[in-house]
């Protein structure tokens, strides 16, 4: 009889840690096809702030892909977007003092979107990066080639013009006539901001298929969606 009651209870706990396998297996394909599959926001290309405030991708069931959750990811992320060198050796700091601006960034434009006032906190950091480094680029003397003029960059201040860098282009972003058209993807659990063209306001064709799917049930079943 004992030997029944066990059997049983390693038949469903089997069964459960199966399940949870399966459904973490899920997890990871759903987080990969994201990752390789999700096109840059309206706006992405031409504002580095934009991408800088993307960089962390919200998914169904409260998952999330953070491109600068480690120091490599932080590098990379610098790297295609030619902010720093392939073996910039980035460090534990350096991935968080991103994530600390990104946080900002976001906040700023998730007022500007709101029209809601600026946190303090937020535009002393954007404030803070941008002067953490000479904006006028140095006069500079090749033997070969001659005068020319460039920013100095040497390898412990990549981060500091990195997040000027960045810290600039928001400062851009919200003072110019694109900021009217700054707005957040419509489409839960989507946080992505994007440059608005037309009508469109999702941030890829994933998010609009999403949104539209959303509605057509709500209408099936009588509820609202936002």
């Amino acid at each position: 009889m004992h030997g029944n009651r066990f059997s049983r209870m390693n038949a469903s706990w089997t069964m459960r840690l199966m399940d949870v396998a399966l459904r973490y297996h899920e997890v990871v394909d759903e987080i990969a096809t994201v990752d390789h599959e999700l096109p840059p926001a309206p706006g992405e290309d031409e504002h580095l702030s934009l991408a800088l405030a993307n960089s962390v991708i919200a998914l169904p069931g409260g998952h999330f892909i953070d491109h600068l959750g480690t120091p490599d990811a932080a590098n990379r992320w610098l790297t295609e977007r030619d902010l720093a060198p392939v073996d910039s050796g980035m460090r534990d700091m350096c991935a968080s003092q991103l994530r600390s601006l990104r946080e900002q960034v976001r906040a700023l434009f998730a007022a500007r979107v709101s029209a809601l006032p600026a946190i303090p906190a937020a535009l002393s950091s954007i404030n803070d990066a941008l002067t953490r480094v000479p904006t006028a680029p140095l006069l500079q003397w090749d033997d070969k080639a001659g005068p020319y003029r460039a920013a100095p960059h040497p390898t412990t201040q990549i981060v500091d013009h990195a997040l000027a860098t960045l810290a600039a282009d928001a400062a851009d972003l919200l003072t110019s006539d694109e900021a009217d058209r700054l707005t957040a993807c419509g489409s839960a659990p989507c946080t992505r901001f994007l440059v608005r063209r037309g009508r469109r306001t999702w941030c890829s064709t994933r998010c609009g298929d999403r949104a539209r799917a959303a509605r057509a049930y709500a209408r099936r079943t009588g509820r609202d969606t936002p």
